[in-house]
């Protein structure tokens, strides 16, 4: 009963600290003193840049940009607008992908003392994605700037030029930072970059992303951080994900840096409703705080960070970051195992360690892996909602208790694992729980071999595992092997995420030389173990909740579940007769399922978090033809009426430029609507000149071209492109403001055509169609919601 109690507080604990520790701070009064953040300062920017959306060449993102203007002009930076074409590439394996369009970035300068040394640059974006008035993406950050740039100022000059750089079309293809660090003279100077982003509406902000070789980087922001979110883990993640930010561009011009977001409310991310209403001031506070603590030891420093060897760190507690170099990993590594090594050495001594519970010990830490995974695969595949950014908006509206249900589900696949390891004989019951769930994925959403496979695994750990009784010295020594060999392999493959094992595995090896490995069941001896274990259980909370905000792959959470036991194993273990926590870990499962059937069944859509729904007329001229289409994976009955408001029936159809893939649609009346021009010509050089001019008042342009033979020496409004795809494969353009229109120009390999299909969009519902329904206040439009598209094909020949 003491081990029992011991846990549960020990939980308790956890996770009231890791609560504690993700919260951001309260945002600052107005009368905070002049050289420190103050949100309460910096919000009513957030108001006026994010009254209405904002997208790339829209009137509102005019009246922004001129806002903007005149706020720096008032901090004395002197600001100008630099107004360029900029186009970012993207090639796959069979296909290009071109993003391309007009912007204005607005480029301030706070003067330092010597004029000529390498300048620091405080970086963000003042467009939004059509539809949201992004008061999160990213008016936090542009408002976090000019506060920034305020309390620099009032400390007195700085040591180097200050650059506060708002880039334009951040959301349309990193469109204003390719077009700064390509074409402007001052990304010359810069010598280091501060860069603000959000996913989401609040959550505390993390330093996601450094420049590369940051060691000097990191022992920056491990001295002037104040409460730091960050680690070399996250760094490594990211960069093997297909995800981008304006720091993408000034990483790969060789700017050294720091790139902060905060995550969390992600409902709101590109959404309408992430407005300054639903922004929590606090993180806009963390954000704010953190990146001028950064942005003032660096303009006021004697020289910038030079790139030196990365490092390995992560944040502990009270504001502390620990840091080191890779080699030092092994060090950890050492320690960790020799204090497993003396907690084995004195179990061993009172007979507490037979080898054969060791070996049970590993099998039942891969059971766990393998059982804790697939009941978060069951479970999200049972809440009936698919993947992808708008089906996961289903979960997003109702977060809180979907993660509820997932922390449910991980008790009890922890108290079943080792419970189990402590009875033994119980190889039957244990492998019907994995396999069962394993069989049941596949009853959510179709044959599922992954959750098949993962059951299959369970059954046979559970096999080999829990035939006997195992001592809880024996089998934690097993868990705490899987541990050691992990970090072993992550040392060797990669070094930066290998504290993630290796931190825990020191704090649980301490654990157990302390305890004689867990033998020792005395209260104090409990409670060492529950303080050590309420402490990096807590940690490695921080970082579930961050893959659980990040990814929507909750069988990563396996690991966070897996770790935590090299803590809890000997506070989970029971003896052979004990049958109680058995039966609780069974309660907690099944409390979890109803939590998920809850999200399952409850529609979460409130006036708060209404439901995402999209109208567009689209209209083809050359087939005097129109379709009501959306875009949107699922019908509400909103949907459902504005689509057969003509009378049509609805079914899956593409658009001609494959534009977003498939959409719902239903034939509509035809309205008058103009396509855009294109016009081919022969150079007297050879060439061909194709120019595409959009319709009056579309902001949207896209472009599928393939050609029946190879082409080259290709440009794009006079910038060349690096070639376009080859015959019969895709080259895709989607240029944003093109008031001018698209300059093509190529030459071709001998006579042949090009097919073009095309789609051009005005954000505005046609005057002579049907009027939209009007939405109930559960439901809102999303992203270019309420728009006429029109669209078709060419076939240009030469």
């Amino acid at each position: 009963m003491g081990r029992s109690i011991a846990l549960a507080l020990c939980l308790i604990a956890a996770f009231a600290l890791a609560w504690s520790a993700e919260r951001p701070p309260s945002p600052a009064p107005a009368n905070t003193p002049a050289t420190s953040f103050s949100a309460a300062r910096a919000f009513p920017d957030v108001e006026i840049i994010a009254k209405a959306p904002h997208p790339i060449g829209s009137p509102q993102n005019v009246a922004v940009r001129d806002y903007l203007i005149q706020r720096m002009t008032a901090l004395g930076l002197e600001p100008q607008i630099q107004r360029a074409e900029a186009l970012f590439e993207r090639k796959g394996r069979k296909n290009i992908a071109i993003a391309g369009g007009q912007v204005e970035n607005i480029i301030g300068v706070l003067p330092g003392r010597d004029r000529t040394a390498p300048a620091v640059a405080i970086m963000a974006h003042y467009d939004s994605v059509p539809g949201s008035p992004g008061a999160a993406d990213d008016a936090t950050g542009v408002a976090a700037a000019l506060e920034i740039v305020r309390a620099l100022k009032a400390q007195g000059q700085p040591a180097r030029d200050v650059i506060v750089l708002l880039t334009d079309g951040e959301e349309s293809g990193l469109l204003g930072a390719t077009a700064f660090f390509e074409q402007h003279p001052l990304a010359k100077r810069i010598g280091f970059l501060l860069n603000m982003e959000a996913r989401g509406g609040g959550g505390r902000a993390q330093m996601f992303q450094t420049g590369a070789e940051n060691g000097e980087t990191i022992d920056l922001f491990r001295k002037t951080a104040i409460s730091p979110t960050a680690s070399s883990l996250t760094v490594f993640m990211y960069e093997k994900m297909p995800n981008d930010t304006d720091f993408t561009i000034s990483k790969a011009a060789g700017v050294p840096g720091l790139n902060y977001a905060f995550i969390g409310r992600q409902f709101d991310y590109h959404s309408p409703t992430s407005t300054p209403a639903n922004l929590d001031k606090g993180s806009l506070q963390h954000i704010g705080q953190e990146t001028l603590a950064a942005a003032r030891e660096a303009a006021f420093a004697a020289a910038l960070p030079a790139k030196t060897p990365s490092l390995v760190y992560a944040n502990t507690f009270a504001g502390h970051l620990l840091a080191y170099p890779p080699v030092v990993g092994w060090a950890v590594l050492v320690l960790a195992g020799l204090l497993v090594a003396i907690g084995a050495w004195r179990a061993r001594s009172k007979g507490l360690l037979p080898w054969l519970d060791v070996i049970q010990g590993v099998g039942a830490a891969l059971y766990l892996i393998a059982l804790s995974a697939v009941l978060f695969r069951l479970a999200r595949r049972a809440t009936g909602a698919d993947f992808g950014f708008m089906e996961q908006r289903y979960l997003l509206a109702q977060v809180t208790r979907w993660e509820i249900a997932l922390i449910l589900l991980a008790i009890g696949a922890l108290a079943i694992a080792a419970s189990a390891a402590g009875r033994g004989r119980t190889r039957l019951a244990t492998g019907m729980i994995v396999l069962g769930s394993g069989v049941a994925c596949s009853a959510f959403g179709g044959w599922d071999p992954i959750g098949l496979g993962l059951g299959l695994a369970g059954t046979i750990l559970a096999t080999v595992s829990f035939g006997r009784p195992a001592t809880a010295a024996g089998s934690w020594a097993g868990v705490l092997a899987t541990g050691f060999l992990a970090v072993l392999a992550l040392q060797i493959l990669a070094p930066p995420t290998a504290f993630l094992v290796a931190w825990p595995l020191a704090l649980a090896g301490l654990g157990a030389a302390i305890t004689a490995m867990g033998s020792k069941r005395s209260l104090p001896f409990l409670g060492v173990l529950a303080v050590l274990g309420a402490i990096g259980v807590s940690w490695l909370l921080g970082f579930g909740h961050g893959v659980f905000l990040g990814l929507d792959l909750p069988e990563l959470l396996a690991v966070i579940v897996w770790l935590s036991a090299l803590l809890l194993w000997p506070l989970a273990h029971t003896g052979e007769n004990e049958k109680g926590v058995r039966v609780t870990a069974v309660a907690l499962i099944m409390l979890g399922f109803v939590l998920v059937a809850v999200v399952r069944l409850d529609p979460p859509w409130s006036a708060r978090y209404p439901q995402a729904t999209h109208a567009a007329y689209f209209v083809e001229p050359s087939e005097n033809r129109a379709s009501r289409v959306s875009l949107t994976p699922d019908i509400p009955d909103w949907t459902r009426q504005m689509l057969t408001a003509d009378g049509g029936e609805i079914t899956q159809t593409t658009l001609p430029a494959g534009w977003r893939g498939q959409v719902w649609a239903a034939p509509a009346a035809p309205v008058p609507a103009a396509p855009p021009t294109f016009a081919l010509t022969r150079q007297p050089d050879g060439s061909q000149h194709l120019q595409v001019t959009p319709p009056p008042g579309a902001r949207t342009l896209g472009l599928v071209l393939k050609s029946t033979v190879p082409l080259g020496d290709a440009t794009l409004n006079g910038r060349p492109v690096q070639a376009l795809a080859p015959p019969g494969a895709e080259t895709r353009i989607n240029w944003q403001v093109a008031p001018q229109g698209l300059e093509l120009r190529f030459k071709a390999a001998g006579p042949g055509a090009l097919e073009v299909g095309f789609i051009a969009v005005t954000e505005a519902w046609p005057a002579g169609a049907k009027p939209l329904p009007p939405r109930p206040a559960d439901v809102m439009g999303f992203d270019a919601s309420d728009a006429t598209i029109v669209g078709g094909t060419q076939r240009l020949t030469w």
